[in-house]
């Protein structure tokens, strides 16, 4: 998927809760080391479980306004959404698509389904606007009314199962089900601005339902699922109307959307260091939170509750179908390392009516003994059982993202501030010819992001500037110099004599304010895992089930296990987070 900044105008965390400055907070020199960031899985501040809760407790309320398809399932589909502040729809476009021209890369032009999510009530006329500009997607042109575009492809082998199924009168199986674990896959939703639509800080300001980061986005994804169920119900009554069956609700619930992640998505996480920031210190805050609350005793009924999620997500990563090796072996290890958790958890309950055993013990014998995915689990599941001490933290997943020079500082202070918060930048040896070895560029077809090999590949003269470490190092080289030549001298005279450095100066004074924020590694080094940011990012937005394609692209799935359209204002578990197979039960 790309997306498009988004940010709020919500203080830290540390001015709305002075609190928060005593928790134990893990030190940046851990928690931003890339291969960690890829080991993140979605938590409660997630952007598509934040969004669900919203919406069940809320009780939005989305109906079919028009539901014009034929035989086939082409045609036209309008939902329209009150939410708690206001009304919006959901326009959504269904095309035959020759096979030959089914394609998921963003180089595509044309798919199954193109989708805008809109302001207010769509009427004829801007509904004939949408339907000529909106399967166009990037070579269409939207307005202001449109807050979201998107666009899907069918899932074939999957959807023509079910639909066959459910058209002779039979449940489709659940296995056959797991194998994909969607009917449609999104390669893009896109917002903020682009294309003509409505920006962030209208979207922001205006519509408060969709307020938070990528609400908007996500809500596009979670209404292509509710219609992929909705059209395969249609089409098996179309096909069987006799005998055909609506699909389980217990299998619609396990059902996701697919989603397919390249490069396109790694460069935000370089260039939104503050909103980063603001992600990961909330996500640290939660963890923290978690670790405190065990400090005045765990009862039994918490240990409980983390036994269960381990032996959820045993069963989750068991079930989790990836033809990459790694991926494959780093799901063993985790099992066999959280199977050994889950006994230990047993032998508690069995020993100890109320143990006062501290979460901060287990997160070190983590960090001491098991391997680095499986402490992102535990502590993904740790923030799971403190809901009524955590989620207030949503609110504050906005940041703004001004970098601002600081004219006066002196060059020494500077030099002092790169020394001390880029120590990890001024460590690496870019003498060497593997740390320059990649450099990040933007394709002309798409105006995509693309990873090269230095001195192999064109356009190195259109290099991106993602390359952060070395863009440090460059500079506080030029500002040693400058100090020894002419002391005594601030920040605004060594930018008059190296204009080119503003930005880079910009960033580090601003970012030397933030506890988080810059990936502490090389990421022009020859061996660099972009997929390591795809996944970072990703377990923000909470999807699941990855599976890497290569070190540039990954495979997953959105909202597979969420509640759906009919559980909303109903008293749900918010507890999706890890999908694992239903076992149908009757209707």
């Amino acid at each position: 998927m790309h997306k498009d900044p988004h940010s709020t105008d919500h203080s830290s965390v540390d001015s709305a809760d002075s609190n928060v400055k005593l928790l134990p907070l893990r030190p940046a020199s851990q928690v931003m080391q890339l291969e960690r960031l890829g080991s993140f899985h979605q938590s409660r501040l997630s952007f598509m479980r934040t969004l669900v809760r919203r919406m069940v407790a809320e009780n939005w309320q989305i109906t079919s306004r028009l539901f014009d398809l034929d035989e086939q399932g082409y045609g036209t589909v309008v939902y329209e959404v009150e939410a708690k502040f206001g009304t919006f729809s959901y326009v959504l476009f269904s095309h035959y698509l020759d096979p030959e021209n089914r394609n998921d890369r963003v180089i595509a032009n044309q798919w199954d389904l193109t989708m805008a999510l809109c302001e207010g009530t769509v009427d004829a006329e801007q509904l004939e606007f949408l339907r000529s500009n909106v399967p166009k997607q990037e070579a269409g042109r939207m307005d202001s009314r449109v807050l979201v575009l998107s666009r899907a492809n069918r899932s074939v082998r999957t959807f023509e199962y079910v639909v066959n199924e459910l058209a002779l009168g039979r449940q489709p199986n659940v296995d056959v089900i797991a194998e994909v674990g969607y009917l449609y896959r999104t390669t893009a939703a896109y917002g903020s601005g682009k294309l003509g639509m409505a920006d962030w800080e209208k979207v922001r300001t205006k519509h408060r339902d969709f307020a938070r980061p990528f609400a908007a986005e996500m809500f596009t994804c979670y209404m292509l699922r509710h219609f992929s169920m909705q059209q395969a119900d249609y089409l098996a009554a179309q096909r069987g109307p006799t005998t055909a069956v609506a699909l389980h609700p217990d299998l619609k619930r396990y059902l996701g959307i697919g989603n397919s992640t390249g490069l396109g998505m790694a460069p935000f996480l370089i260039n939104h260091p503050l909103l980063i920031n603001q992600w990961i210190e909330m996500r640290e805050t939660a963890l923290a939170t978690a670790v405190v609350a065990s400090e005045v005793g765990v009862d039994k009924e918490t240990m409980a509750r983390l036994d269960m999620a381990t032996e959820r997500v045993i069963q989750h990563l068991g079930e989790i179908i990836t033809a990459d090796e790694r991926q494959k072996n780093s799901n063993v290890v985790v099992r066999e390392e959280l199977q050994a958790l889950h006994l230990w958890l047993q032998k508690q309950a069995a020993d100890l009516a109320i143990t006062h055993y501290v979460w901060a013990d287990l997160i070190q014998y983590a960090e001491q003994h098991w391997h680095i995915e499986t402490q992102e689990v535990i502590n993904t599941m740790l923030i799971e059982l403190y809901p009524d001490l955590v989620d207030g933290l949503e609110e504050q997943m906005g940041a703004e993202e001004s970098q601002q020079v600081t004219p006066e500082m002196s060059v020494s202070e500077l030099l002092e501030i790169i020394e001390d918060k880029y120590d990890w930048a001024l460590a690496i040896d870019f003498s060497k010819h593997e740390s320059v070895g990649a450099f990040w560029y933007r394709s002309e077809e798409k105006m995509e992001p693309r990873l090269g090999q230095t001195n192999i590949d064109m356009g190195m003269e259109k290099e991106m500037p993602l390359g952060i470490g070395r863009l440090v190092r460059e500079c506080y080289d030029c500002l040693r110099d400058y100090n020894n030549t002419s002391p005594s001298q601030n920040v605004a005279h060594f930018i008059l004599k190296n204009p080119t450095f503003s930005g880079i100066v910009a960033r580090m004074q601003t970012m030397a304010q933030s506890r988080y924020g810059d990936i502490r590694e090389n990421l022009v080094h020859s061996d660099v895992l972009p997929i390591y940011l795809l996944r970072c990012k990703l377990s923000f937005f909470g999807v699941s089930k990855f599976d890497p394609r290569s070190r540039l692209w990954v495979r997953n799935t959105m909202f597979q296990g969420a509640p759906l359209i009919s559980d909303f204002g109903c008293a749900i578990a918010d507890d999706w987070q890890f999908p694992i197979k239903p076992v149908l039960t009757t209707q």
